[in-house]
């Protein structure tokens, strides 16, 4: 099985999904992962005013986050943080078709469309358009998924609103994604915030409970489809 993770942001990738991503690539599922914002830019008045070395290095840590999580390879792109909606959407689309074309996956993890922050937005909607449903398409599954901190944040003021109705049990690499998170030194909290290990190891074991399990992460299915034949 092929499987593409969208992430907007560096840290993205592994609150959302870092242990599904774990968990396939350690049942043998190739896993890719494709950052498409620079981050950390907008932390500054002025984009031209970021440090690059800052840069260079939530970039470096995203490498070793791909290789601690099991990534067969990592995709990084350069549209400014915070700032997706500067761009336009057919640039994003045109990112995620390139991606879709070269590597045929089946499954697509991206981000949820009812969130906070304006680059998940825009990234979910271009999500929907590069993996349209047409006949001979690779990918067969779409699932958006949470961002602490960002998601319910929102407090369902958006839609789509994040209604999980799929969930991958992850409590062998619950522990993988919390030390994965705490790679991105920059972008981890104390808690109680969100993006603390303690909310995030209570977060799973949430989403674990409403499902049977012992710990989960959630997703919301966009889209499954099945061709005849298909498995």
């Amino acid at each position: 099985m092929r499987v593409l993770v969208l992430a907007a942001h560096s840290d993205d990738e592994v609150l959302g999904c870092g242990g599904t991503i774990a968990r396939l690539a350690a049942d043998g599922a190739d896993v890719y992962i494709a950052i498409l914002g620079e981050g950390i830019t907008s932390r500054f008045a002025a984009r031209q005013d970021a440090d690059a070395g800052m840069v260079a290095a939530l970039q470096e840590r995203s490498r070793q986050v791909a290789s601690l999580l099991g990534a067969r390879e990592l995709f990084l792109y350069g549209l400014p943080d915070n700032r997706f909606d500067s761009v336009p959407l057919l640039e994003v689309v045109k990112i995620i078709e390139d991606l879709v074309d070269r590597l045929r996956p089946e499954v697509v993890f991206t981000q949820h469309g009812g969130d906070l922050n304006v680059d998940h937005v825009v990234l979910y909607r271009a999500t929907l358009t590069a993996t349209r449903p047409q006949e001979g398409a690779a990918v067969r599954d779409v699932y958006a998924y949470e961002v602490a901190s960002s998601t319910e944040w929102a407090f369902q003021q958006f839609e789509p609103r994040f209604t999980p109705s799929v969930f991958f049990e992850i409590e062998n690499t619950l522990a993988t994604k919390i030390e994965a998170m705490q790679l991105y030194e920059s972008e981890a909290r104390a808690f109680p915030h969100p993006r603390s290990p303690e909310s995030l190891r209570a977060s799973a074991v949430r989403w674990g409970s409403v499902a049977g399990l012992r710990a989960a992460e959630a997703f919301h299915l966009v889209r499954s489809v099945r061709p005849a034949g298909a498995s």
